[in-house]
């Protein structure tokens, strides 16, 4: 039994970047061998075990076989006879499929193994698929886009790039899974140029399945692009991320999108927010009634910070929010809970309209 470390790991401490995550693939093993030693089986389609004291995931090195259609549907092969080399060739990118032995200590021994010339595509900054196998799992188009969002003047290889084109109009792309497409854009909107996604989204053609309706207008694609990457360089946050990515489409549009792709709901609700107050910002005349019906559409009353928060990511992108944070203040000055007290003979209705109306002048005073 041989213990490798692989992938990313080594990728960014090649790039001279902070290595996060710690991938092990083991070799000459089995999983009865593997829980004899402590390991804990966690993987479901192929054998997955935490380690006894780190937690760290270690797997079996495999094979795999394509056997159906999606994310799903592949034959993986274990047996202590699969080698290292034919662990990485099933791997998506050159970059990635790049291995170090560890010691029992957990410390890297020996040589780089490179079977595909991952260290010669890092040196030209080139992302280029393994083989052909590549085009065995759509997800891995949108992990492209997503490395090119991370990596700094990398370039696609035209042979990678020909390969996606080609899954990409072969409709391979709508047997994407909806969490697994979300995972990858979630995590390219907070890479450090997220533009550079949406780019290789248009580049490859996968944006037609991936966008919802609309974005790809050149003027909003460029907006969009402009918005998230200065969201991510002054505050990297998911919600205000999607909230950008969101702006330039209707409303019809944004609801269906956030449902065909199974969006979190409070990230949903923060984008429908954002874009209701961003639709009605560059409204010349905008009366106190609006604000109000803003404000009461947002949940305002219920969650101050949810606006709070909309305010600062309409200023980082070069709106004036001063004076609506003014009627904001004014109307949450309304005693609703003394108002409600003074009318307790009231029906609720009654109550409620005096407590609008009484914000209703608190904006329009100050508006």
């Amino acid at each position: 039994m041989r213990v490798y470390i692989v992938g990313g790991f080594l990728r960014d401490q090649l790039l001279g970047v902070t290595p996060k995550d710690r991938d092990y693939v083991v070799v000459g093993s089995t999983p009865a061998e593997m829980q004899a030693n402590g390991f804990i089986p966690i993987g479901q389609d192929f054998p997955v075990f935490l380690h006894p004291k780190t937690k760290d995931e270690y797997a079996l090195a495999r094979t795999e076989r394509k056997t159906g259609q999606g994310y799903k549907g592949f034959t993986f092969y274990t047996s202590a006879e699969v080698t290292l080399e034919q662990d990485l060739l099933r791997r998506d990118f050159t970059i990635n499929a790049i291995a170090q032995e560890i010691n029992l200590e957990g410390e890297m021994i020996g040589p780089l193994i490179d079977p595909c010339g991952g260290q010669k595509d890092l040196e030209q900054q080139v992302i280029r698929h393994v083989s052909n196998a590549f085009n065995e799992d759509p997800l891995r188009i949108l992990r492209l886009a997503r490395f090119m969002a991370r990596l700094d003047n990398f370039n696609i290889h035209p042979s990678t790039l020909d390969l996606v084109q080609q899954m990409v109009h072969d409709g391979e792309l709508k047997y994407l899974v909806a969490e697994r497409v979300w995972q990858e854009l979630s995590r390219g909107l907070l890479e450090k140029n997220p533009s550079k996604m949406l780019d290789v989204l248009m580049q490859t053609d996968a944006s037609s399945y991936i966008f919802p309706k609309g974005l790809e207008e050149i003027h909003h694609l460029n907006l969009t692009k402009e918005y998230v990457d200065r969201g991510v360089t002054h505050n990297p946050d998911l919600q205000i991320q999607i909230a950008y990515f969101l702006s330039q489409i209707d409303e019809y549009a944004l609801e269906e999108w956030t449902a065909q792709w199974k969006i979190p709901t409070e990230l949903r609700n923060f984008a429908n927010a954002f874009h209701h107050f961003y639709k009605i910002l560059p409204k010349l005349n905008v009366q106190a009634k609006e604000v109000l019906q803003l404000f009461n559409t947002v949940d305002v009353w219920r969650k101050p910070d949810r606006l709070e928060k909309i305010f600062a990511a309409a200023h980082l992108i070069g709106f004036q929010v001063e004076k609506w944070q003014l009627a904001l203040q004014a109307a949450s000055s309304i005693d609703a809970g003394l108002i409600a007290k003074n009318l307790q003979t009231k029906d609720g209705l009654e109550i409620q309209s005096a407590i609008a109306s009484s914000r209703l002048q608190a904006i329009a005073a100050c508006w």
